[in-house]
């Protein structure tokens, strides 16, 4: 159902901390116009905990502008059942074409507890599911074994693999065959997720680097590895900054200096700032200055 790369978009805010439409317009048609296959709201880079539900909504309608007939998901990361069960049915009545669920990102839940709460959201909105497994970030691992159990109601349809272990995506494959779309949800493993069957990429970057990362998978696609491992060494310094504590605020900076946005974020984040800032500016500058023209896909 979801294939290809789907970026899991930032959410901009006006110098009065309200949501900027006018520039969230803007940088989603650079995403579809680069390519990309779809759009993930509010997820963690999107810094949907920072928002109210409305808030979500807003982004959401968005997405569903900017995509057109591609797949438009709003993810749901909510301490409580309730409160997640509540945001899944809003999303529905929206016009979601599906939620990206993450297990309670406060309550860090036994096995049980999160299979109790997936089937509770999945239900509450009646939508197709994409699966967050983000055992490094929030603490709960969706194993293997325990997405067998979840297999059985046809709304879990995919999974985002953020385990940081390469050997899960081949782990999921093994058990559950082609149960589940298997999308990476790590900018720096993709490369090597998506060689071993991955079907898509969650993708971070990408809302700074669209081309780029669309000329990974289209390669990778096509079978010529040697084309998108050239790009992804190049792109490799750019990738790990998707991975840290800070990957909101470095994700931010990059759109700035790439496309002319804006790094604005919600308390208590705090954009980077002096040497931090420095550091990561060098980064993204050096990798502008060198990087690879694109082949032909």
């Amino acid at each position: 159902m979801w294939q290809g790369v789907i970026p899991a978009v930032t959410t901009k805010f006006t110098e009065d901390n309200r949501l900027d439409h006018a520039e969230m317009e803007r940088c989603f048609a650079l995403q579809m116009d680069a390519g990309c296959h779809g759009m993930i709201a509010c997820g963690t880079l999107g810094e949907g905990n920072m928002l109210s539900h409305d808030e979500r909504l807003e982004v959401l309608k968005l997405c569903k502008q900017a995509t057109g007939n591609k797949p438009a998901l709003l993810t749901i990361s909510e301490p409580g059942t309730r409160e997640a069960c509540a945001l899944a049915g809003k999303a529905a009545a929206a016009g979601a074409d599906g939620l990206m669920i993450v297990p309670s990102p406060l309550y860090h839940t036994g096995r049980d507890e999160a299979i109790a709460n997936l089937r509770a959201i999945a239900a509450a909105g009646d939508l197709p599911v994409m699966i967050y497994s983000n055992r490094v970030g929030y603490r709960v691992d969706v194993t293997p074994d325990m997405m067998v159990e979840l297999a059985i109601d046809d709304r879990f349809v995919a999974i985002k693999e953020s385990s940081d272990d390469i050997r899960r995506t081949t782990e999921i494959f093994n058990l559950l065959g082609d149960r589940y779309d298997v999308l990476t949800g790590v900018d720096n493993l993709a490369f090597e997720a998506l060689t071993v069957g991955a079907v898509g990429w969650v993708a971070g970057l990408v809302v700074a680097f669209p081309r780029e990362t669309v000329a990974i998978y289209e390669l990778v696609r096509q079978g010529r590895y040697q084309e998108a491992l050239a790009i992804h060494r190049w792109f490799r310094p750019l990738l790990d900054l998707d991975v840290s504590t800070w990957l909101v605020q470095q994700i931010k900076l990059a759109e700035v200096i790439e496309i002319g946005s804006n790094d604005r974020v919600r308390m208590p984040r705090q954009p980077l700032a002096g040497a931090d800032r420095d550091r990561v500016e060098k980064i993204i500058r050096d990798a502008i200055a060198n990087r690879p023209a694109l082949p032909q896909f």
